[in-house]
C-alpha cells in the first residue's frame, strides 16, 4: 500500500486572504459614529451617545476579529474557515452577552443604546463585506498565473539592432 503524497502547502484556492474591507469598515463606521454621537446626544441624552461610541467600537472590534480568525484558518485550509466563523460568532456572542450585562442598567454608558447601536453597526457592517464581495473579481478556482514580466525595453532595442550580439560582446 502506497503512502499519500505530503501537502506542501495550504489547501486554499483563493490565494492570500484580502482583509481590506476591514479598513473600509473601521473608516466608515468612524465617519456615522462621529455624526450620530452628537444627534443621539443632544436628541436622548449623553449616556445614549456614549453608549452609540461604545456599540460602534464593539462592532468594530467584533468584524475585525471574525475577519482575522476567518483568514488565519484559511491560510491553513479552506475547510476550517467555516468552524473558525462559527466559533468566532460564539465567543462574540458570549462576550457582547456579558459586557451587556455587565454595564449597568440605568447609568454611563446606555445600556440599550449600546445594544441598539450594535445591531445597526452589524446591519452597517454586513453592507460594506456585501459591497465588497459585489465589486470584487473572485475566482471560483485558482486563476492562472500571470505572464512573465517583458524586458527591458533597451535590451529588445539592442537585439533589433544587433543581432547576433551578445550582451557581453560589447
Amino acid at each position: 500500500m502506497t503512502q499519500p503524497a505530503a501537502r506542501t502547502g495550504p489547501r486554499s484556492a483563493a490565494g492570500p486572504w484580502d482583509l481590506s474591507f476591514l479598513r473600509v469598515g473601521a473608516l466608515v463606521t468612524a465617519g456615522l459614529t462621529v455624526v450620530a454621537v452628537p444627534v443621539v446626544g443632544l436628541a436622548a441624552g449623553w449616556a445614549e451617545a456614549l453608549g452609540v461610541v461604545l456599540g460602534a467600537a464593539i462592532t468594530t472590534a467584533f468584524f475585525c476579529l471574525s475577519g482575522y480568525a476567518i483568514a488565519w484558518a484559511g491560510k491553513i485550509d479552506d475547510s476550517f474557515t467555516l468552524p473558525a466563523a462559527l466559533g468566532a460568532f460564539m465567543v462574540k456572542i458570549i462576550g457582547f452577552f456579558a459586557l451587556l450585562q455587565a454595564l449597568p442598567a440605568d447609568g454611563w454608558p446606555d445600556r440599550t443604546a449600546t445594544a441598539w447601536a450594535v445591531v445597526a453597526g452589524a446591519l452597517l457592517w454586513s453592507g460594506v463585506q456585501a459591497r465588497w464581495v459585489w465589486t470584487r473579481q473572485l475566482y471560483y478556482t485558482t486563476p492562472p498565473a500571470p505572464p512573465a514580466p517583458s524586458p527591458d525595453p533597451a535590451v529588445l532595442r539592442r537585439a533589433v539592432e544587433h543581432p547576433g550580439q551578445s550582451r557581453t560582446d560589447g
